[in-house]
């Protein structure tokens, strides 16, 4: 019954995927990337490889490029920024290495309508832009995210480098079902994804972003992706995922061991943000009902998966057992061929779209099988140290509470805790000469909150709406064309 229920839900995510369709282009964009869209990169040991995907970015003519790095590295980086295109890159620095301070710091100093983050890896196709810009025709929708693909750092792929290429493709059919069948998606990939910057210059999101706590006390700084995510479904944001050869990205895994070292990092992270999703902020049961059904399969799929080798185990056991004694009827050698070749045929059906295009990775099928049962056993042992928040896999990367402290300083200090001048979203002329802007909280704006509760803070959530016509400014957002109203709301979108 389990593996009827199992692949039945498999076929119906191979339909969805099958009739998913990107956004196309519009005719007549609202957005252009020239005018409308700053890169983030925050890094903080960029190599070589920046530089060809640096120049993959600028293909799609970004108004700007903002690298955001730890002071140290701001010689380095310079460097290589000034290498690519020194008119259109800024290396901006924090005092530690953290990567949502890092990443907050390049939204503070945003001026465009729409942010996109992107890994200091990520290659780009020239349809990236474009096509990303797409989504945000539909004024509801306040993230887009990319289908991806791994990009060898060698000659040839490694074992590992396969098996992550395994994994993203199997992602790709996940997130393009997903986003068809009820638009939600569990996580918009932080290798590459795109935002309205109005959502992000939310004062209470740059808090929250900034002093994320698992438990109250353990403070975290990867998962960025996973929350940006969840802040869109709580606060009434779409989402949208273009899976297309127009907007895949190339991107490069560790092609050696340490993959597994990302994958337990990656683990946690999707412990902790899909335990708060469900029990925690529940937004996704009414939102995204088939999104909540997959991460409850998720929840209890490594017990499901374990189930297999131990009664194939006790099966085996069974068999060296006279049958007259309460044996199994069949041979130990019967079984055990029996089970690996049901392994094999099912998991190379999951993989006939990665193999249809990279026939020759077939002979990793096994390789996957065993992953796949360690996998299992590692996203127990994860579940059992989600305190740890470490990253594992780069190298000076601190303790996140001092360096989240030391940012609240240096911003204490420049003043841009009480003093938000950088910020397009909060000058006086947009919403009239006579308003008093040195609270985001102010009473003035207390017919544009909306009165539900953040699921991140006790506060209420406060919410600015503005309104134009024809090609006006909307909260930083300009409608090209035409006389519809357009209205806006930071934070929600309800």
């Amino acid at each position: 019954m389990e593996f009827f229920f199992r692949y039945l839900w498999y076929m119906i995510r191979l339909a969805a995927f099958f009739t998913y369709r990107p956004v196309p282009l519009p005719e007549n964009p609202t957005y252009i990337a020239p005018e409308d869209v700053t890169i983030i990169v925050p890094t903080i040991d960029a190599g070589e490889e920046f530089k060809e995907a640096a120049h993959s970015w600028l293909v799609g003519k970004p108004k700007e490029i903002l690298i955001i790095t730890e002071e140290k590295m701001l010689g380095p980086l310079q460097e290589l920024a000034n290498a690519v295109d020194p008119e259109r890159i800024r290396v901006l620095t924090v005092p530690f290495a953290n990567k949502r301070l890092q990443m907050s710091h390049g939204i503070k100093n945003t001026t465009t309508d729409i942010i996109v983050f992107a890994d200091d890896d990520a290659i780009w196709p020239p349809t990236m832009l474009p096509y990303m810009l797409a989504c945000f025709e539909d004024q509801k929708v306040g993230g887009v995210g990319t289908s991806q693909r791994v990009q060898p750092c060698g000659s040839r792929m490694t074992v590992w480098e396969v098996l992550a290429a395994f994994r993203l493709t199997i992602r790709n059919i996940e997130i393009a079902s997903s986003t068809h069948i009820d638009g939600g998606i569990p996580c918009l990939s932080g290798r590459t994804a795109a935002y309205r910057t109005v959502i992000l210059k939310d004062p209470e999101f740059l808090h929250g972003f900034t002093h994320d706590y698992w438990l109250g006390k353990y403070q975290l700084n990867s998962g960025d992706d996973k929350f940006l995510t969840r802040w869109m479904v709580s606060h009434g944001w779409n989402t949208y995922v273009q899976v297309c050869k127009e907007a895949e990205l190339l991107s490069t895994m560790k092609p050696n061991w340490r993959f597994l070292k990302q994958v337990l990092r990656w683990t946690r992270n999707t412990w902790r943000s899909d335990l708060r999703s469900l029990f925690m902020e529940r937004h996704v049961w009414t939102s995204h009902p088939y999104v909540a059904y997959t991460m409850c399969d998720k929840l209890i799929n490594p017990l499901t998966l374990l189930v297999g080798p131990c009664l194939v185990m006790y099966l085996l056991y069974k068999s060296t057992i006279p049958i007259d004694q309460g044996g199994y009827h069949l041979p130990w050698w019967n079984i055990l061929l029996s089970w690996m070749v049901w392994l094999t045929a099912t998991r190379t059906a999951k993989l006939l779209p990665h193999l249809w295009h990279r026939p020759q990775d077939i002979i990793y099928v096994p390789a996957f099988i065993a992953f796949g049962y360690y996998f299992a056993v590692m996203k127990l042992y994860a579940l059992f140290t989600l305190h740890e928040t470490g990253w594992g896999t780069r190298a000076g990367i601190g303790d996140a509470s001092a360096a989240t402290a030391a940012m609240d300083q240096q911003n204490e200090k420049a003043g841009v805790a009480d003093n938000n001048n950088n910020n397009p979203y909060h000058q006086r002329q947009q919403y009239g000469a006579g308003d008093d802007l040195r609270s985001p909280t102010n009473d003035q704006f207390t017919q544009y909150r909306d009165q539900s509760p953040s699921p991140f803070s006790d506060a209420q959530t406060p919410v600015y709406a503005s309104r134009a016509q024809g090609q006006g400014q909307v909260g930083g957002m300009r409608r090209r064309g035409g006389d519809e109203e357009v209205e806006m709301q930071v934070g929600y979108a309800r």
